[in-house]
């Protein structure tokens, strides 16, 4: 049948998710599936083995022990509470500037830095050649967001190699946390291929340059991942704690604002007021590309992480996601002066990508979603129960508010 997509019938995925997704025979997706293996593992086991994993790394001595990428939003407070706190390791952070930072974002970072007594060592690429890439990579994929995946999954990488720190710790895997890409106990570890796959949707810095655009090595370098040969040299590897850790974001973010006063705030298009703090398109014009491609926003992967959970009823999520998922954007006036383009011009290029599959072109750069045949099999009921669903917003900042970009920033206190 047209336009006939399977639909999980526990979360919200659908057969469109991009990172890929299965179902079993009760219809139920993948992730769902591998999230079950959070309430059957034996996590003080996984745990043990994590500190096997991480002890032939311990230098001692005042030298860093490991690289822990951050940004002033996401998992970066428990992630380092952890490497630091718990595991007793001396970790050099990281990051990359994205130059869409709220004040926010940069206080969280400075707080970052300072609660935890971390080094804190930051990529700050000439603007000039990240708007020329992201104009490109705009007009030929849709994507104003690659400088910024591209620039925050290899900074860690080159670091790694420049400082000789073999270990680097990331937070959770998207793949197993969205689709169930892989089981907990698989215990997969950061690869040139996942990276350039999912996190770059298979478009690396060298393919940039091509007979049809005018970007040249010199613009582009810096986002190369290291050689295989170095990479071995070396011994780096990246391993994930959530595999070893069980991961529940909410409750991870709530003990940080409680332990180590982590700021959140208020989102225009979506419930969760913890993650993406840090930028303001990222949950503004990305997210509303991303829901151009794939007919669906990030409040669908929040609602989707809170029926996991089990916070969250099927029924309420549909009503959240229904509510948030197609806000009017806040902040596409600051990204087109920023890259030097009108917003008649965006709207075409935003047109060009468009899922066709999902959306109709009602009026010139104007769609509507189409009536789709989402295949659901008998609701399951064993999730219904849900408890009050409650974010906690605990700054001044809402990012609803009409700013300016910070590009460079020290921190300060809000």
């Amino acid at each position: 049948m047209k336009n006939e997509i399977q639909q999980c019938s526990k979360c919200l995925y659908t057969s469109l998710h991009p990172l890929g997704i299965t179902f079993n025979n009760e219809g139920v997706c993948s992730g769902c599936q591998i999230h079950e293996e959070k309430d059957s593992l034996d996590w003080d086991d996984r745990f043990q083995a994590l500190k096997k994993i991480i002890k032939p790394y311990q230098k001692g001595k005042k030298q860093y022990d490991c690289i822990v990428p951050v940004t002033g939003a996401n998992d970066s407070h428990y992630i380092v509470h952890v490497v630091k706190n718990i595991l007793k390791l001396e970790p050099l952070l990281v990051t990359y500037n994205k130059y869409f930072n709220t004040p926010l974002g940069i206080r969280n970072l400075a707080n970052l830095r300072i609660k935890f007594d971390c080094d804190l060592l930051t990529q700050n690429i000439n603007p000039h050649l990240v708007k020329k890439i992201t104009k490109h990579t705009l007009r030929k994929y849709g994507s104003f967001y690659w400088p910024c995946l591209a620039g925050q999954t290899v900074f860690p990488v080159q670091t790694a190699i420049r400082y000789k720190i073999p270990l680097i710790i990331w937070g959770a895997h998207q793949g197993i946390e969205q689709v169930g890409m892989f089981s907990h106990l698989h215990e997969v570890e950061m690869t040139r291929r996942y990276r350039k796959d999912h996190d770059l949707f298979g478009v690396e810095a060298e393919d940039l340059i091509t007979d049809f655009s005018t970007l040249t090595e010199g613009d582009i370098w810096q986002y190369r991942y290291p050689d295989d040969g170095d990479l071995h040299l070396e011994g780096v590897r990246g391993i994930y704690l959530g595999n070893y850790i069980r991961w529940d974001p909410k409750a991870q973010h709530e003990a940080m604002i409680k332990e180590f006063n982590y700021k959140s705030s208020k989102f225009h298009r979506t419930f969760d007021t913890y993650d993406h703090v840090d930028c303001y398109n990222f949950m503004d014009l990305h997210d509303h590309i991303k829901f151009l491609k794939n007919g669906y926003s990030k409040v669908t992967d929040h609602a989707c992480r809170e029926i996991r959970h089990k916070r969250l009823s099927r029924k309420n999520a549909l009503k959240l996601v229904k509510k948030f998922e197609n806000k009017k954007l806040q902040f596409v006036n600051q990204f087109c002066e920023w890259i030097n383009i009108d917003k008649i011009g965006l709207d075409f290029i935003l047109n060009q990508h468009r899922n066709r599959l999902i959306w109709d072109e009602v009026e010139p750069n104007i769609y509507k979603k189409k009536k789709l045949n989402l295949l659901t099999k008998s609701k399951l009921n064993h999730i219904e129960k849900e408890h009050a669903l409650e974010f906690l917003q605990n700054s001044s900042m809402n990012m609803s508010s009409d700013t300016k970009y910070i590009t460079i920033g020290k921190g300060y206190p809000l």
